[in-house]
């Protein structure tokens, strides 16, 4: 009897009872079993994982884990200029941040020691657009980028600072640099950080407020001659109360010239003019008459007129006198205390005290002989140079009074 082949499978695999196919189709299915991952190493039973198992789908994708934030939001309008600005990373840590407003200046800020954060170090400018870009790395050593831009406020009311002394100028050993602000400060540590004095050579220089509306930096002792000072008014943007922010962006700065000290005894009734601590002349002067006394202390001359006009109705002193035309004079105190030519009391100096509180020295009407004490005096004198008093009758004069702060312990002065 002739046996019929099965269809569909190779006549060769075919046996008597068909035994060999029944275990060729077993050992199929095994290895389809197999396959599906019934047990095998990789079959998802928690015994040995296959590579990539448990990374983000980012990682596994080749992009970085970690993720920039920036505040304020991109495209941001009328955004404060302190307190606003931050940028974060989460999933790893910042590598850079560079904040540059429109001209392409960069903002000075710090990334923090765990990478996680960046702060700016100072306040930002006031209506002024700036770009932030930030970088973060993962723990792979991938990296993510953020790119914004916002645009600080516009602000309705503003202060600014008047200053001394002037840009470029030479000045005396005890000038400090005073400036006086157009509103009244309730932010005196805003304000002051925001001004940075650099000196070559270096000296601790601290300022001091008189006030709300004045701050006044000196260092402890009077400056060295040859001193070069320079002064960042980083005001922009300050919010030196509330609702008011400073509008000043300008760098100042200015020489220290040779030491000149002068002292002038109120008894005696003579001035020492001196030079790196050397006499360089003595000088006959007339001082305060009594119950009109010169001030003690040492006084810095903030103000030097070839001429001017004195009356004593501007001093509390009513119609006492009207001078026209004083030579010579150098301004002391804000109350009215000058050193001046004085061409009226020619018998006065070196014998007694005349005045009404200056400090007088020979002249001659017009101020025209460039010999006369106060005509040498004058030429040899720059704004910033020191005038101490001694021996008077009157009290110490006020630091305030003036550009006088060196009346004031340098404990005080940092307080």
């Amino acid at each position: 009897m002739n046996e019929r082949p099965i269809s569909g499978a190779p006549a060769h695999t075919r046996t008597r009872g068909g035994r060999r196919v029944s275990a060729l189709l077993c050992g199929a299915l095994l290895l389809a079993v197999t396959a599906c991952g019934g047990g095998g190493p990789d079959s998802g039973d928690g015994k040995g994982k296959g590579k990539g198992a448990g990374e983000s789908a980012a990682a596994r994708s080749g992009q970085s884990e970690a993720v920039v934030t920036i505040a304020p939001k991109d495209g941001a309008t009328s955004v404060d200029t302190s307190g606003v600005l931050k940028v974060g990373a989460a999933g790893g840590k910042l590598t850079e941040v560079v904040v540059k407003d429109a001209k392409g200046r960069k903002i000075d800020g710090k990334i923090a020691g765990d990478g996680a954060s960046w702060t700016p170090s100072a306040h930002l400018a006031a209506a002024t657009k700036y770009t932030v870009h930030a970088v973060a790395e993962d723990s792979a050593g991938r990296t993510a980028a953020e790119d914004t831009s916002f645009t600080t406020l516009t602000p309705e009311n503003t202060f600014i600072g008047t200053f001394t002394p002037e840009d470029g100028s030479e000045v005396g050993v005890g000038m400090p640099f005073s400036i006086r602000f157009s509103r009244g400060i309730t932010d005196p540590g805003a304000v002051e950080k925001a001004i940075r004095i650099r000196t070559e050579p270096p000296v601790e220089v601290e300022g001091h407020w008189f006030g709300n509306d004045r701050l006044d930096f000196r260092p402890e002792k009077y400056w060295k001659a040859g001193t070069k000072v320079t002064v960042d008014l980083g005001l922009d943007g300050v919010e030196g109360r509330p609702g008011v922010y400073g509008e000043q962006d300008k760098t100042v700065s200015f020489t220290i010239g040779r030491n000149q000290v002068s002292v002038v005894d109120a008894k005696k009734l003579t001035m020492k003019v001196m030079r790196d601590g050397k006499v360089v002349r003595t000088i006959p002067v007339t001082t305060g008459k009594p119950g009109m006394e010169t001030w003690n202390g040492q006084m810095v001359i903030s103000e030097r007129l070839t001429v001017t006009r004195m009356n004593g109705e501007t001093v509390g002193y009513g119609g006492e006198y009207d001078i026209k035309d004083v030579p010579h004079a150098m301004r002391l105190t804000t109350s009215g205390t000058f050193l001046h030519g004085n061409y009226w009391a020619s018998g006065a100096f070196g014998e007694y005290n005349a005045s009404h509180g200056c400090i007088g020295l020979r002249d001659v009407r017009g101020g025209w002989d460039k010999k006369a004490p106060a005509a040498w005096f004058f030429d040899n004198s720059l704004i910033g140079d020191v005038v101490v008093v001694k021996n008077s009758e009157d009290r110490t004069v006020d630091p305030d009074n003036g550009l006088n702060g060196w009346n004031m312990s340098w404990e005080k002065w940092k307080k």
